[in-house]
């Protein structure tokens, strides 16, 4: 009688060889090389990043590893499409809600309100602010809306901009992996083509892992601030 065969990776199987899997990583691995080495020498903007990706994303798919075909493609198009006028849209809804709010003086009323807590008391209730902002909205909707308010605070207790702004990124990306949004969530799990709610406990370690790195960073601004200073900038 024929003995069954675990086939690799599957479940209950072997795992497969650590070299074969890095050889088949190494397109991938070499992505944010490419794109972290291209803004680093000042080749191209971080906008124009986004197009060196994809284009080398297109290339590895339909040359190198050939996991796309010229319909894939043209579908994909057609969801990157869709994606990017509903993103548009909530963009420019954001943008008008934000000049309505600075023409108005509504953020600068708020903006005031704010700065008359203490130092450690406006901190932490901005970064409750910004985590629950970043369960519901994406990232640019939130610096469109909250920037104007937060600005004139940040410059009122005289906080390093940069150290304020990794926080900002880091609180943001943190809600965006919280539910009942959690829009990085969503689209990884459409990715990987799992249910949301297969990935929740999976995606809390990460969480808590980010937020005591945010916690660390608060208490010590030299964690954001040495690298830049290390490269030269004035921070």
């Amino acid at each position: 009688m024929a003995v069954a065969t675990p086939s690799l990776g599957g479940p209950g199987g072997r795992r497969p060889p650590l070299g074969a899997s890095f050889r088949q990583a190494i397109p991938a691995l070499f992505a944010p090389v490419l794109i972290l080495g291209g803004l680093r020498s000042g080749l191209f903007t971080p906008t124009e990043a986004a197009v060196v990706a994809v284009t080398y994303g297109v290339v590895v798919g339909l040359w190198l590893t050939r996991e796309l075909g010229w319909r894939d493609l043209w579908r994909l198009f057609g969801e990157a499409a869709v994606i990017s006028g509903v993103v548009m849209l909530i963009i420019s809804l954001a943008g008008i809600f934000a000049w309505a709010g600075t023409m108005l003086g509504t953020f600068r009323h708020l903006a005031e309100g704010v700065i008359g807590l203490s130092d450690d008391g406006t901190l932490l209730l901005i970064m409750l602010a910004v985590l629950v902002a970043g369960m519901l909205l994406d990232a640019i909707s939130i610096y469109l809306i909250m920037m104007p308010i937060l600005v004139p605070v940040m410059q009122h207790f005289g906080w390093n901009p940069v150290w304020f702004g990794i926080l900002m990124a880091m609180n943001i990306a943190i809600g965006q992996f919280t539910p009942p949004v959690a829009v990085n969530l969503m689209v990884t799990t459409e990715v990987a083509r799992v249910r949301l709610e297969q990935t929740l406990g999976w995606a809390l370690v990460f969480v808590v892992a980010m937020a005591a790195a945010l916690a660390l960073v608060v208490a010590f601004p030299a964690i954001a601030l040495w690298l830049p200073g290390a490269l030269g900038y004035n921070v």
